[in-house]
């Protein structure tokens, strides 16, 4: 396999083009039809979305999650979509690399630390963290760069909770975000496809903000290894690759960190990375997407949807310069 360096390898050198997305589809759908007609029409074409119950039985089941009034009334994707179809460049540079091999990664113990402009650093394991705000279900869009896109139903609370906890100061302009370093857990990280450990980043006021999740589950059960295990964000109004997974340091700082893929292509990924269909990426449209298990491609919304809720948050900016 040819493996390329972090100074030239693009994120749609690695997941699945375009056109092959639109012949796979087609494909599903003409074995699909076919199905159906050598049954007589018995046959259904598309598998019926699974419901909450058809999740992994070793699972830790989370109990009393409150409903969230942020969810959407969206069709969910199916546990198998989430869980099967994810980026995690830690686990391999494939779609299906992290439900593959992400078995690896030892979610218990885990701690993280915090530190930088803040009154009560320290490190803290995550089975305190979890306790610290009530957990609820919140059923999110999730838009990739890439144009494929998915609704989930995250468990978890606000970031703003866990946050507050530390007490920032008048200095802390954003949070920074760091992923896991270890070979042994995430074997991905042996190949320089990128440069490890990976880093996100928000602004506070982005950090704070009441839709901005703090994940600790999905499909009502702990999070799968794979996507993100135990704790990540989920920041829905932003492409998915700011909602940083196995999180295990956070930094308030006065200056803007330089998030990964920042770093990686700044031409293409910039800091804010808010979804903005009337800005293509340089190589692709960003005006639609594709939604997994879905033939027909759909129009992409500003802020994934959520403008009402976040708009107000770049009043006064350029948001094709401050992609």
């Amino acid at each position: 396999m040819l493996i390329k360096r972090a100074a030239d390898l693009r994120e749609s050198d690695v997941t699945p083009k375009e056109t092959f997305l639109r012949r796979r589809e087609f494909l599903a759908v003409a074995g699909s039809t076919a199905v159906a007609v050598a049954t007589n029409g018995l046959g259904p074409v598309f598998t019926a979305t699974p419901t909450a119950a058809a999740q992994n039985p070793a699972a830790q089941k989370l109990a009393n999650l409150k409903k969230s009034p942020f969810s959407t009334d969206e069709k969910l994707n199916s546990y198998k979509d989430i869980t099967t179809y994810n980026n995690f460049y830690e686990f391999g540079l494939d779609k299906a690399d992290p439900g593959k091999y992400a078995h690896t990664l030892k979610p218990k113990p885990w701690s993280v630390v915090v530190e930088g402009q803040c009154g009560k650093p320290g490190a803290y394991n995550i089975e305190d963290i979890m306790k610290w705000a009530p957990l609820e279900e919140r059923i999110y869009r999730l838009r990739c760069v890439e144009a494929w896109s998915m609704v989930v139903p995250w468990v978890g609370y606000p970031l703003s909770e866990f946050l507050k906890r530390f007490e920032p100061t008048s200095k802390a302009k954003y949070v920074e975000f760091k992923t896991l370093v270890d070979t042994r857990q995430m074997p991905g990280q042996t190949e320089p496809a990128l440069n490890w450990p990976y880093v996100e980043g928000l602004r506070m006021d982005e950090a704070m903000h009441p839709l901005t999740l703090l994940g600790l589950g999905l499909y009502g059960e702990v999070l799968p290894n794979q996507n993100g295990a135990p704790i990540r964000l989920v920041v829905p109004w932003k492409y998915g690759f700011k909602s940083i997974k196995s999180i295990v340091r956070v930094r308030f700082v006065e200056t803007e960190p330089i998030n990964t893929w920042k770093q990686q292509q700044s031409s293409e990924y910039g800091f804010f990375a808010n979804v903005n269909p009337q800005v293509d990426h340089p190589r692709w449209t960003q005006g639609s997407e594709r939604r997994l298990g879905e033939f027909f491609r759909r129009k992409t919304l500003m802020f994934n949807g959520y403008g009402d809720q976040v708009a107000s948050l770049y009043a006064g900016m350029d948001l094709r310069k401050n992609y």
